[in-house]
């Protein structure tokens, strides 16, 4: 995937790729993304024939009082999909987005955070990709966008109709064997999940956050024994 280069704008215009300045603590997220096989990450990958709505997400590191921290926010309990779940920023693209195959998803997961945060995406430097997953349950295909918070801004609730909360997760905390747990969905289906923030953070999300501690280095040995069930509305 290649992508245009330029700078952060906030009107759709160019958006880049840069590792430049990065804090020594992301290295191994880095090394991660430039290496990461799809299947590695998830065995739900695109439909081969093209089809499912393109989309993006925003996975953001920052700097907070407790070490390194990620972005995530709680979907509103009234949503018709996803109600009240814990989820990276992001959404599907729009046209003006531009190509899904070039910098539509970086312009999306900034434009989405921004969008459901009120986030600034000036102070967000984009420093890598993840390879494009599939949510077979909303046919979204989904491409994970990194970025490092440079210069934090106010975050909160823009639309209460579609965000009950927006808040950061120390790393700290998601590596804690004590917060990790296996989430048994009524369906029979298991997966990884973290209990953080008075939150319980499963499916393609938790998904996402256990690869990526796995492959950054930072998985700690946990209980997979250690299962909690998912209200039957998931």
């Amino acid at each position: 995937m290649t992508y245009t280069h330029g700078t952060h704008d906030t009107d759709r215009g160019p958006v880049a790729l840069s590792k430049e300045g990065l804090p020594g603590w992301l290295a191994p997220v880095v090394r991660a993304a430039e290496t990461v096989e799809p299947l590695q990450l998830s065995r739900f990958l695109p439909p081969e024939n093209g089809s499912g709505r393109q989309s993006a997400v925003l996975i953001l590191f920052g700097e907070g009082e407790h070490g390194p921290e990620l972005l995530l926010m709680e979907r509103a309990g009234s949503l018709r999909s996803h109600a009240g779940q814990p989820s990276f920023p992001g959404g599907a693209l729009d046209p003006e987005d531009g190509d899904p195959g070039d910098a539509g998803p970086l312009r999306a997961a900034l434009r989405e955070a921004e969008e459901e945060t009120g986030l600034d995406p000036g102070g967000v430097q984009l420093f890598g990709v993840l390879p494009a997953l599939y949510i077979p349950v909303s046919g979204f295909v989904v491409t994970p966008v990194l970025g490092w918070w440079r210069e934090p801004s106010p975050v909160g609730v823009v639309d209460p109709n579609e965000t009950a909360r927006v808040f950061t997760v120390p790393v700290a905390d998601l590596t804690d064997p004590a917060h990790r747990a296996t989430a048994v969905h009524p369906s029979g289906h298991r997966g990884p999940a973290f209990l953080v923030e008075g939150a319980l953070v499963w499916g393609f999300t938790a998904g996402v956050i256990d690869r990526l501690l796995h492959f950054a280095g930072w998985e700690r040995p946990w209980d997979r024994d250690k299962k909690v069930p998912l209200d039957w509305r998931s």
